[in-house]
């Protein structure tokens, strides 16, 4: 959705619709008057950020002066789409400005508000990058950010998942956070619930997975929550070859091996069996070593009896072997 669509759906909402009248009095009341003016904070917001949007005066800088954002919308690049990005820069130079801010704790440096690729291919080609320089601060800076990288880029579902998560740890209100990734409030809790439970090391050896959806990462979520399967994943990424696979590919294989049922551990060590008889063949004795258990069956008809006469003899039985250990 664009920005100035997104912009207008929050107006929008703040007045009634005209085909239906308002009770008098009812809208200032309760939770209508509360839901209003959240509205009109989130408006309030998506206005400003427009207004930074549109931009001054056009400059160069030198990309060496200029730093990144203090938090990250992207993942990983995708390298083939930023060759044709520094192809086409160099054919006929940077059609659009990136919007940097004057750098909040390094004076004279800036830091990047969007258009980290462009900086990134202006610097490769060693060419400044045209850029507006407005002063913004860090909220405004979020919503500008994650606005503009949505409406430009191709995002998978799972970076925008991250960058809210981001957001959120770095303390910013969930209304905000709306704005930046321009999404309603189900739909943000469905991402923060993803990453909620998938452990960042897990999302970050899958990767962008740009062709899994919301759901599919629902259902991952899902299943890892229990603590053997983290155990499971974590040890699924360190895997030798893991990292080799694309992106969509690592994720279809920790979502599968997640959903096979988990197979017991083997048994280390040994295990004879044996089988002893009296010379009488009146009592038959089955044991089996494990090295670490040992377990005895008699089968007689005086099984029984005998049985009794070892569990009355068992600290006998074990003085005498400890004796003969230490000869």
């Amino acid at each position: 959705m664009a920005r100035k669509d997104v912009f207008a759906n929050i107006n929008s909402a703040e007045s009634p619709r005209p085909e239906r009248k308002a009770t008098p009095g009812y809208a200032t009341r309760g939770a209508s008057r509360s839901m209003i003016n959240s509205l009109g904070e989130l408006a309030e917001k998506a206005a400003k950020a427009e207004q930074i949007l549109q931009g001054e005066a056009v400059v160069d800088l030198d990309p060496a002066l200029v730093d990144a954002s203090f938090v990250s919308d992207r993942m990983e690049d995708d390298e083939a789409a930023f060759a044709e990005l520094v192809d086409a820069i160099r054919e006929r130079g940077q059609d659009t400005p990136i919007l940097v801010r004057p750098h909040p704790a390094a004076e004279g440096r800036y830091q990047v508000v969007f258009g980290h690729r462009r900086l990134r291919a202006a610097a490769l080609l060693a060419r400044p990058v045209r850029a507006v320089v407005k002063p913004v601060v860090d909220v405004d800076h979020v919503i500008a950010q994650g606005q503009e990288n949505s409406a430009r880029e191709n995002l998978s579902f799972i970076e925008r998942a991250t960058f809210g998560q981001q957001l959120l740890d770095l303390g910013y209100e969930r209304r905000t956070i709306q704005l930046a990734l321009s999404v309603d409030a189900p739909m943000l809790t469905r991402m923060l619930s993803v990453t909620g439970r998938v452990p960042s090391r897990v999302v970050a050896a899958i990767g962008t997975a740009k062709a899994i959806g919301r759901d599919r990462w629902l259902e991952l979520a899902q299943l890892i929550e229990h603590p053997d399967n983290v155990a499971r994943a974590t040890a699924m990424i360190a895997e030798e070859g893991f990292s080799a696979l694309p992106s969509e590919q690592r994720f279809e294989r920790v979502l599968s091996q997640l959903k096979k049922p988990k197979v017991p551990p083997r048994r280390t060590g040994t295990v004879s069996a044996s089988t002893w008889q009296a010379d009488d063949k009146a009592l038959t004795a089955e044991y089996k070593n494990t090295g670490k258990s040992f377990s005895l069956s008699l089968k007689a008809k005086d099984a029984g009896k005998f049985g009794r006469y070892l569990s009355e003899n068992l600290e006998r039985l074990y003085q005498e072997f400890k004796e003969r250990e230490s000869q």
